[in-house]
């Protein structure tokens, strides 16, 4: 494929992190948020729920009218599974305290789901990507000051592996980029399904 008919790559979500993986892969997105209510959707399972979600974030921007035609939209979605339950970004201070507590010394599963669609011809594929945390064991003041910080609370799961809660995350099992909140092997594998090699995306 030659540079004047490299494809147009779109992400649609807010997420810095996501945008960053991107832009050190090699990629250059336009950047379009899809304004779809979170809160509004549910799924069977935390796996489930995050596939749908990136789903219905792809679907809102592709057929939102800001786009020329042929373009491929990546929507993603992220929540920590813990007991069973799907955890978002938290509502506030105190639940992001509280969710703290709960996780250290444990283990979860970030569920990222993904999902991209073809504007050329409009086909769409999606996966979740599953990736063990644990955590490790902050004490209450460790807590607070990384709750003060502000950055939990706009983090699904209320963590980050690239951030301030970096030192309390003792190690993953499976791929570090998923828990940011892209990841580009299932992209890979994912744009391959459309036809599409992710290595002509490159600018």
């Amino acid at each position: 494929m030659t540079a004047t008919a490299r494809r147009s790559l779109v992400l649609a979500s807010a997420s810095p992190a996501r945008l960053g993986l991107l832009k050190q892969a090699g990629f250059d997105p336009r950047v379009i948020v899809s304004g779809v209510d979170e809160e509004a959707i549910t799924a069977p399972t935390p796996a489930e729920l995050a596939r749908v979600l990136a789903e219905a974030k792809a679907n809102a921007v592709a057929g939102g009218g800001m786009l020329d035609g042929g373009e491929l939209v990546v929507g993603c979605d992220s929540v920590l599974e813990l007991d069973g339950q799907a955890l978002g970004k938290p509502a506030d201070a105190t639940e992001a305290t509280a969710r703290w507590q709960k996780m250290r010394g444990r283990s979860g599963v970030l569920q990222t789901g993904h999902c991209v669609i073809d504007t050329g011809n409009g086909r769409q594929v999606s996966a979740t990507a599953s990736t063990t945390v644990r955590f490790g064991s902050p004490d209450d003041e460790e807590i607070a000051a990384y709750v003060a910080s502000g950055e939990p609370l706009y983090v699904a799961g209320a963590f980050t592996l690239d951030g301030r809660s970096a030192p309390f995350v003792e190690g993953i099992d499976g791929d570090a980029g998923n828990v940011i909140g892209l990841s580009l092997p299932l992209l890979r594998t994912l744009l391959a399904d459309l036809g599409v090699r992710i290595t002509d995306l490159w600018v």
